[in-house]
């Protein structure tokens, strides 16, 4: 497992957390998504831009047959709606909107298939 984050601070707390835990299999990358070389079978987001955005960071990095799987907000059927084309020239083969957890606040997950 991979985990890619940009900022030194958080990277920082990461490797930490692995360290603490003993987790043998997980890597913290201190990067930008963009600048990641190689492909995942699922990669997450959380929502720090619009689905197009995130997708178009994200997509990259999943191999044929994997997934994406975007953390969003109320809104996540009608950002599906609207970038449903920029999502399947990325890729994007199958998308999904479920809602997670209490009713009075859920987490909505997008997951798109590649």
């Amino acid at each position: 497992m991979a985990l890619i984050e940009p900022l030194q601070r958080r990277a920082t707390f990461l490797r930490e957390v692995v360290d603490e835990l003993e987790l043998p299999n997980v890597t913290v990358l201190q990067s930008r998504a963009e600048d990641v070389s190689g492909s995942f079978d699922v990669v997450t987001a959380r929502a720090v831009a619009r689905l197009d955005k995130l997708a178009a960071l994200s997509l990259p990095l999943v191999r044929p047959g994997g997934v994406f799987l975007a953390l969003k907000g109320r809104s996540a059927s009608e950002e599906v709606t609207m970038w449903t084309k920029a999502l399947q020239r990325l890729g994007a083969t199958d998308i999904v909107v479920a809602s997670y957890g209490d009713e009075s606040m859920p987490t909505t997950v997008v997951e798109v298939s590649r």
